[in-house]
């Protein structure tokens, strides 16, 4: 059972399987455990970024730092935080009528951080001998050079577990193994609804 570890893209997870779903208080360790079977899961990277409320959904943050906490449960898990910038924007409407603005100025959020992150974990972990399989949970294709860095320069086994229905093609053919996360194992790995840590007891937010 090849020593593995696993690198999860935590906002690719979310809105490639999860949200929308009854799915969210997923327990990453359990479905690297059920769709990596043969494999001995060494260490898990999380890499995510702290969300701030919003007007429309003033707890999302509440609601993250709790699931972050659950994730905190699980032995050999590590978290990795990016950062969020938000600013305005002036962006160009797709079909404007002759007589209206070009153009309207938004509120752009952009994630920054977890991908170089998680890309540079994966080629130090590599270089460093920490494991026999890289996996990663995304299905971002600006992470192609480092996984062919791994097979190519490195002879690594790099698989990818893909939470979107539609498969990046690239990563489809570099990938030495490419599985979909169904909802069905999603489903069958949720942690309790209520954990506990050194802090006391904690549960799974209500309207999850």
């Amino acid at each position: 059972m090849p020593d593995t570890i696993v690198y999860i893209d935590g906002f690719n997870l979310y809105y490639g399987a999860l949200r929308g779903t009854p799915f969210k208080w997923l327990d990453v360790r359990a479905l690297c455990a059920r769709m990596l079977p043969t494999n001995t899961i060494a260490q898990i990277r999380y890499f995510t970024a702290n969300v701030s409320s919003r007007p429309e959904d003033p707890e999302c943050n509440v609601r993250q730092q709790i699931y972050l906490r659950a994730l905190g449960t699980i032995p050999d898990l590590t978290v990795y935080h990016g950062h969020f910038i938000r600013q305005k924007k002036w962006m160009a409407l797709v079909d404007p009528s002759p007589t209206s603005p070009q153009l309207a100025q938004v509120w752009k959020t952009e994630e920054k951080g977890s991908d170089v992150s998680l890309a540079t974990h994966m080629v130090h972990d590599a270089h460093r001998g920490a494991c026999d399989v890289a996996v990663v949970v995304s299905n971002d294709s600006d992470l192609l050079e480092p996984i062919r860095i791994l097979k190519k320069d490195l002879g690594k086994t790099v698989g990818v577990l893909n939470p979107h229905k539609k498969p990046a093609r690239q990563l489809l053919e570099l990938a030495d193994f490419f599985k979909p996360i169904r909802s069905g194992v999603l489903g069958a790995c949720q942690f309790p609804i209520t954990l506990k840590d050194t802090n006391g007891k904690f549960t799974k937010p209500a309207s999850w």
